[in-house]
């Protein structure tokens, strides 16, 4: 009886093992797939990484630095809901005259973005700056329409109230 006992136990600390290796394998898989939507989005939209150069400074389109900067407030509450990114992207799609496709793919280079500025704070500040040496005021509009779209029913808090201020110190509004 205790033999079976142990090969019981042997069977299912293998299985264990099998198992806990194989979801190992599943997230490395899901992690270059990430890698690769970044790759991939940031080819179609012609973003080229550039030696010595930060890649915000990289950007071309003014409809991808309005959707990282929506997508850097919306974080700055806390970490967006997937309710939350479907109904950007919706909102995206209609303030940018943009397709779904399009609109998913910049709000993955728009994360990227984010991520590359060090959180929200910087990335909003960075790419606002951004926004306004390339489409100018113009860019503002849909901006704004696009960061209502994401505030929270629940008010501002204070990094978003600092946000906005960044944004319109950007845009040299007072």
């Amino acid at each position: 009886m205790p033999i079976l006992i142990a090969i019981i136990a042997a069977a299912t600390a293998f299985y264990f093992l099998v198992i806990r290796a194989r979801n190992a394998a599943n997230i490395a898989t899901d992690m270059m797939d990430m890698a690769n939507d970044v790759r991939l989005a940031a080819r179609r939209f012609g973003f080229k990484r550039q030696t010595n150069l930060h890649p915000v400074e990289s950007i071309e389109d003014p409809n991808l630095a309005i959707t990282a900067i929506a997508l850097s407030f919306l974080e700055l509450n806390d970490l967006p809901t997937q309710d939350q990114r479907n109904a950007m992207i919706v909102q995206a799609q209609s303030t940018l005259d943009i397709c779904k496709t399009d609109a998913e793919e910049m709000m993955v280079l728009g994360r990227w973005l984010m991520n590359e500025c060090h959180g929200a704070d910087g990335a909003i500040s960075r790419i606002s700056r951004k926004l306004y040496k390339l489409d100018g005021a113009k860019g503002f509009d849909p901006l704004m329409t696009l960061v209502k779209s994401v505030l929270p029913e629940d008010g501002l808090n204070d990094k978003q109230r600092d946000a906005l201020d960044d944004i319109k110190r950007a845009f040299k509004i007072r």
